[in-house]
């Protein structure tokens, strides 16, 4: 069975872009209550980037990684592009040097990226944000090789962390400022990584 290759992250990019651009007006009304407002034009202008960057990456994937990681930073300089490109690169520094990645080792990559995302932004899980999501995908997916199955999987793990934490308090970033206010509201970071799961999923 074929692992992740650049071919497979080049296919991915344009389908993560038309997500976030979906999601766009949506993102930034949600995050208008709980901070900048700006979260759905951080997230499709960054995957745009990437989309437009698909067709030059390198046939090693670790690369590939770290050239989509570049271009979300290039053009979105705020806090959660920030972070996005720090998962970006945790999986490059991961899956350097190789031009195929079983999939296996995809429950590492998003581990990868959640350890370095809490690392740069100080974050913890609990707070009620992506990290409490990608923890949640990383062990749903834990032992599985077949993409469409772990799809699956970590769609419904997401579905389910996003609804644990609606009737609980922000504790990250610009949204804490709101505390019990954010109660009964979704994270609009993990609400972001939602909607561009379900773009992977789409056919």
């Amino acid at each position: 069975m074929t692992g992740i290759t650049t071919a497979s992250l080049q296919a991915a990019a344009p389908r993560l872009a038309a997500a976030a651009k979906a999601a766009e007006g949506e993102l930034n009304t949600l995050d208008g209550q709980l901070g900048d407002g700006d979260l759905g034009i951080t997230v499709a202008t960054g995957w745009q980037e990437v989309a437009g960057e698909a067709a030059t990456m390198p046939d090693d994937v670790g690369m590939a990684f770290l050239a989509a990681a570049k271009a979300f930073q290039r053009v979105s300089s705020s806090s959660y592009g920030t972070l996005t490109a720090t998962a970006l690169m945790a999986a490059a520094k991961r899956t350097k040097g190789r031009t195929e990645v079983p999939w296996s080792e995809a429950p590492g990559l998003v581990a990868a990226a959640r350890d370095a995302m809490m690392e740069r932004g100080k974050g913890a899980l609990g707070d009620k944000s992506v990290l409490d999501i990608l923890d949640a995908v990383a062990k749903a997916i834990e032992g599985m090789d077949e993409p469409a199955a772990m799809l699956a999987a970590a769609t419904a793990a997401t579905d389910a962390t996003l609804a644990g934490f609606r009737d609980r308090p922000n504790r990250l970033g610009r949204a804490r400022m709101f505390a019990e206010k954010s109660v009964g509201m979704d994270d609009p970071g993990m609400r972001a990584f939602q909607r561009l799961l379900a773009g992977l999923a789409a056919t």
